[in-house]
């Protein structure tokens, strides 16, 4: 907990964003106490609220994450968070009432006549940590399943996107009393304090690296958390793959946000000897994406000097290790604008930070490969990815690829997509996050998933109560036999 959250504060001043946190999460806790299995109804009305207040402030919100990126198109954002939303939320107001009712499971014979079944339950409080990169869609997607499964939830957002962060609080703020949704806004020290509280469950987007934090935070009240992290998705461009279309739909994967996707395009593996031409299609189709690159406001820029930097590093490491760099327009990278211009680099050493760390931005690596095997050999050897795209036609390598390699989401002839297709469960494994939500996935995340027994008045457990004996032998040898 920062110091200013430790201290006393005079009744008449603000509390500190971990003390109103705290204090939101007891309420919202109190208030799940009192009413702790909300109606298909309520649940409906909170999903058609968050709707609602998301496409009528979709214009105010994308033109908030435009002044906090420097550069981001309405389109992109538009189609990229808001179109997504309404989808998710479409179908978990078709779904969701199916959802909540019992399952019936079979009861073991020797239990019969008992009835076994799983009742979905609302955990409570859930707490959710919303990265910058996609500022309102990952805060409002893992909302959507909290609220489906009857939770309440308490959000913090990211300090980078401070203006994006600022609305949606105050939208959420008109739209939800504090005792069903808040967002409470702070810095990183603020994200530490925020991850440590007590909730029921708690999930975190972000790198692998505080993910870690997160997790560490969480342990000590055993909070079960939901961890969306990142990583290196590799593209396989396979010997049977419609090559040219390949480059082009890869590309479009890479370039949106500039690549500062978590799901983003890291790298690609490619027959030995094609290297140049991916290089030249993917020029030729990034002209056509983005004409007059230098002044083309379809671009978003990198989100803070910062990372401008960083991903200028990378690139300056590997040429000076002996990679070659390909930029895929003239014009230089500008960091006044922070305009990252897109680029393919080839022969760089493993060892390089380029191939070593999640890039998350418009930086793309190529590696050769002579063999299928050698090609799913060099993707098991490292840490699984959030996804793994497959380009090719073949059956058979579509089969291998997808049994043979390990990833927490996967894409055939398509980058990116598999994140928009609702009823899909999204989540990493291993480095790359754990749990998942989305659609029912989602739902399950955020519920307890109990399961009950009904005993029938008339049964047999008498049977097989002590005091033991020779009919205790007896049975068990019975029923041992079958």
């Amino acid at each position: 907990m920062p110091p200013e959250a430790a201290a006393s504060p005079e009744a008449s001043a603000p509390l500190a964003p971990a003390a109103t946190a705290h204090a939101l999460l007891l309420r919202q806790r109190a208030a799940w106490q009192a009413a702790p299995y909300p109606s298909w109804a309520d649940r409906a009305a909170h999903l058609k609220a968050l709707r609602e207040m998301l496409l009528n402030h979709r214009v105010a919100l994308a033109a908030a994450i435009h002044d906090d990126f420097g550069n981001r198109a309405q389109e992109e954002t538009l189609l990229a968070e808001f179109l997504l939303l309404k989808e998710e939320i479409d179908n978990v107001l078709r779904c969701g009432k199916r959802w909540m009712k019992p399952q019936r499971r079979r009861a073991s014979k020797w239990l019969r006549p008992a009835r076994a079944q799983v009742v979905p339950q609302p955990l409570g409080v859930i707490g959710i940590i919303a990265p910058w990169n996609y500022p309102v869609l990952l805060a409002a997607s893992p909302l959507i399943s909290a609220l489906a499964a009857g939770n309440r939830a308490l959000l913090k957002m990211s300090e980078l996107t401070p203006r994006t962060s600022t609305l949606f609080a105050e939208l959420i703020a008109q739209t939800f009393a504090p005792e069903q949704v808040a967002v409470v806004n702070g810095d990183a020290a603020f994200a530490a304090a925020f991850s440590a509280l007590p909730f029921d469950h708690l999930l975190f987007t972000g790198s692998t690296h505080v993910g870690r934090e997160v997790m560490r935070a969480a342990a000590a009240h055993l909070t079960p958390v939901t961890l969306e992290l990142g990583g290196k998705s590799p593209v396989l461009i396979g010997p049977g793959a419609r090559f040219s279309y390949a480059v082009d739909s890869l590309l479009a994967g890479k370039t949106l946000n500039a690549g500062q996707t978590c799901v983003a395009p890291d790298y690609v593996l490619l027959p030995r000897g094609t290297e140049q031409a991916f290089i030249e299609r993917a020029r030729a189709r990034f002209a056509q994406m983005y004409p007059a690159f230098a002044r083309n406001p379809d671009y978003t820029s990198i989100i803070t000097s910062r990372h401008f930097a960083r991903l200028q590093q990378l690139a300056d490491e590997a040429l000076a290790a002996g990679a070659q760099l390909h930029p895929l327009d003239p014009a230089a990278a500008d960091p006044l604008t922070r305009r990252f211009t897109p680029c393919v680099v080839t022969q760089a050493p493993a060892t390089t930070a380029l191939m070593q760390e999640e890039i998350f931005g418009p930086l793309l690596p190529l590696v050769p490969y002579d063999t299928l095997a050698q090609a799913i050999a060099w993707i098991n050897a490292r840490p699984r990815p959030l996804a793994l795209y497959l380009y090719d036609d073949d059956p058979a390598t579509i089969e291998r690829v997808t049994r043979e390699t390990v990833a927490g989401g996967m894409a055939i002839n398509e980058t990116l997509m598999h994140l928009a297709c609702e009823n899909l469960p999204y989540g990493g494994v291993g480095a790359s996050g754990m749990g998942a939500y989305h659609g029912y996935e989602g739902f399950v995340t955020f519920s307890r998933m109990k399961p009950v027994l009904t005993q029938a008045r008339f049964n047999g457990r008498w049977l097989i109560a002590p005091p033991y004996g020779k009919r205790m032998k007896a049975l068990l040898r019975f029923m041992l036999r079958f």
